[in-house]
């Protein structure tokens, strides 16, 4: 890893945390701005990435030194947790360097979601890489981490069989609540919540049967455009509690910071319907369904919490062809850096033999200026053959030295041997994006 940056993953999910926690830390789209510049601003943090999904929140950066950036990050979580970091501590994993690339190729191909192999983490992801991009929080080493990321999570789906029953979230919840309630076809169903999980969610029960299907949101803008795709009846957000009457099933994934469905809104619309069932599957962190729901009789509430302790995670054949794709992926990537740290280096030295060459020529012209202008040009392509196959098997070799473990000590030879004057800035982000293992 780089001297000047090396990679730290910090968070908390489903395996390491109740609920309760993570929704203290989850964020809504509109304060990602915000934290963002809040964790680049701490003074080991050059870069940052924020995932935040309806299991985890995670923070990827460039940090400059190992403690003090998990000091930064574990600090700016604390914070926002609102309890003191010690209460915090036991509930954190951290990864670093190779560590956090296995563990970010590893979340981009979902074999580190609740439900093993589900598809939406990529959206998720991208989400997250593309919220840094435009505030300008994400540099070299995470744009080259969360490009590659994305390309092996997409990898992986393609090449193995983990999503063959179109395993998500939803998918996983609707079969749990199924499991205690009666099957949703033929039943009237309602989405609250026009986003992503809104959209997979409206899938999922086409899918299953149910029927008709209805979609609010606060923005009714939205809901329409769902509706219109999903084959469902968009419904002012205002008439939530008239439409819980004439629903059997509610799915509800949005980004409020409150409950959208509190006790007396669902007993006040079990009671005008008369005596029914009705299964919510709250799948928004922080939840959407308020705890006293799940008391009231005939309703069956299944959320992110339950859902996590039910689901299996024993690993399959197809499980075990992701993780070696992943292993193999994380080795290039390593291979990667490490030929991207000593590239300046390279560069250095090539443009210190050019410089000795000119001098070397400007010197020959003042000494014999009766040579042709011909003899002058064939003499300065000799000399400049001359020294670029001199150069060549040594930069050759120090490229293929420095992808091997301990191979940023080549490197730092060379700059020693040629006194170099390598720049310690990093190369531009534009540039390492077209650079892939």
């Amino acid at each position: 890893m780089s001297k000047n940056a090396n990679l730290l993953v910090v968070g908390l999910s489903h395996r390491t945390a109740g609920v309760a926690l993570l929704e203290k830390l989850a964020l809504n789209p509109g304060e990602m701005s915000g934290v963002l510049g809040e964790i680049v601003g701490q003074q080991y943090v050059d870069e940052a990435v924020v995932l935040s999904t309806c299991n985890r929140v995670e923070i990827y950066a460039a940090v400059t030194a190992f403690h003090g950036g998990l000091a930064d990050i574990g600090g700016a979580l604390a914070a926002r947790a609102g309890i003191a970091m010690h209460e915090l501590a036991p509930r954190l994993y951290v990864h670093y360097e190779v560590d956090a690339v296995r563990h970010a190729f590893r979340v981009a191909a979902g074999l580190d979601s609740m439900v093993v192999g589900e598809a939406q983490i990529l959206g998720q992801l991208r989400d997250a890489y593309g919220a840094a991009g435009e505030q300008g929080t994400a540099g070299r080493l995470l744009h080259e981490l969360l490009q590659q990321a994305l390309r092996v999570g997409k990898r992986v789906h393609a090449e193995t069989e983990i999503d063959r029953a179109g395993q998500s979230v939803v998918s996983a919840a609707l079969a749990y609540g199924q499991g205690a309630t009666a099957p949703v076809e033929g039943r009237p169903a309602l989405v609250i919540g026009a986003g992503a999980m809104g959209a997979l969610s409206l899938a999922t029960l086409r899918r299953a049967g149910a029927s008709p299907l209805y979609v609010t949101n606060r923005s009714h803008a939205r809901a329409e455009r769902l509706a219109e795709l999903h084959g469902a009846e968009a419904v002012p957000f205002a008439e939530l509690p008239t439409l819980l009457e004439r629903v059997d099933v509610v799915v509800s994934a949005t980004a409020s910071p409150e409950p959208v469905l509190d006790a007396p809104l669902v007993s006040g619309a079990l009671g005008t319907a008369g005596e029914r069932d009705l299964l919510v599957l709250d799948l928004a962190m922080p939840r959407d369904v308020a705890p006293a729901v799940r008391d009231l009789a005939g309703v069956t509430v299944v959320d992110i919490e339950l859902l996590s302790e039910s689901l299996s995670t024993t690993a399959d054949a197809e499980e075990r062809a992701g993780e070696e794709i992943v292993a193999a992926e994380v080795e290039a990537f390593l291979t990667w850096l490490r030929g991207a740290d000593v590239a300046p280096t390279v560069a250095a030295l090539r443009a210190r033999a050019d410089e000795v060459v000119e001098t070397e020529l400007r010197r020959l012209a003042q000494r014999c200026p009766e040579l042709s202008d011909e003899a002058r040009a064939e003499v300065s392509h000799s000399i400049h053959r001359i020294v670029q196959r001199l150069l060549h098997q040594p930069t050759v070799r120090v490229r293929q030295l420095a992808a091997a473990p301990g191979g940023e000590a080549y490197a730092q030879a060379l700059r020693e041997l040629f006194d170099l004057q390598v720049p310690t800035s990093e190369i531009n982000p534009s540039e390492a994006s077209e650079v892939h293992p």
